[in-house]
């Protein structure tokens, strides 16, 4: 790596702490605030809002940590440094979107039953400083969040909170012309679901790639092909392909080769597939045991 691209790759990443660690101030402010106005208003959906913020906090915080780790360097003891740590964080957050959201329901439900008159002039004013709060925060990590999936489970929290506080804005609003103060509990109801729906789909991401999954845009049987047109290659097999992070794409395989050629002919051989695995794939970190005559099982997926 030039000295002039690991400066630009820095940069970008201290630009990206400094900018949660500013969504981490504000969603502070944002969770005192609905806090104070949800016990003030007796509203819920401004309690549930206020959970949902800190569970924002709590989010930007382990994903601040794990991108600070992130740029640990290797070690003896820890090979791959801390490079995981992002992946491990959008895990976390995401179950932390279930966990909230399955609260609310409860709540919710409760409420439902029982409602209760709500002081809608704070939750309408509490609702609109969070919604510009979160939808500042929301632009601060939308360029990163879609390189990135520690920023982009951050940037879920985020933009559902916003969107959660729209919604509590509109029931405040309903309240307050109307006396709708069933709306609370359905808009808290609403809320959950649709956390529900986008923690599960990150979860199930972060998931595959904490397993170690083949990243689902790479067909392994199109790679397969691919690397057995080259000249002087038989079969590659025993292939891996997974993600150790979100910028680096790996493949492990074992390649037969045709003849018993040289180191020096078997380094320019491992070019040509290194640059078609980067063009085709983007896979940019290729391992590759050399085989002649060797008796092993020649299969694509051979289970370690």
């Amino acid at each position: 790596m030039s000295q002039t691209h690991h400066h630009h790759v820095q940069s970008y990443k201290d630009i990206k702490d400094r900018k949660l660690l500013l969504a981490i101030f504000l969603n502070i402010l944002i969770t005192a605030a609905q806090i104070i106005g949800g016990l003030v208003s007796g509203s819920l959906a401004l309690l549930s809002d206020a959970l949902h913020n800190f569970s924002d906090v709590i989010t930007l915080i382990v994903s601040y940590i794990a991108s600070k780790l992130s740029k640990q360097k290797a070690s003896i003891n820890r090979t791959f440094g801390y490079k995981r740590a992002e992946i491990l964080a959008a895990f976390v957050n995401a179950a932390t979107l279930v966990i909230v959201a399955v609260l609310l329901i409860i709540e919710a439900v409760k409420r439902f039953k029982n409602p209760q008159e709500i002081e809608s002039n704070l939750v309408i004013w509490l609702a609109l400083i969070a919604i510009f709060a979160n939808g500042f925060s929301v632009l601060l990590l939308k360029k990163e969040s879609k390189n990135n999936i520690n920023i982009r489970s951050a940037y879920l929290h985020l933009l559902t909170d916003m969107l959660a506080s729209v919604a509590v804005l509109i029931g405040g609003l309903l309240m307050k012309y109307y006396q709708m103060f069933w709306v609370d509990s359905f808009l808290t109801f609403l809320i959950a679901l649709y956390l529900i729906y986008v923690g599960l789909d990150l979860l199930k991401t972060s998931t595959k790639m904490l397993m170690l999954f083949t990243p689902d845009h790479i067909n392994i049987k199109e790679v397969v092909r691919l690397v057995n047109k080259l000249p002087k290659v038989k079969k590659i097999h025993h292939v891996h392909i997974w993600n150790l992070s979100d910028d680096e794409l790996h493949l492990e395989a074992h390649l037969d080769l045709e003849e018993n050629i040289s180191t020096k002919e078997f380094n320019e051989l491992l070019l040509e597939i290194e640059q078609v695995l980067h063009d085709e794939f983007n896979i940019n970190h290729v391992t590759i045991q050399p085989e002649y005559k060797k008796e092993d099982p020649k299969e694509v997926i051979v289970q370690d």
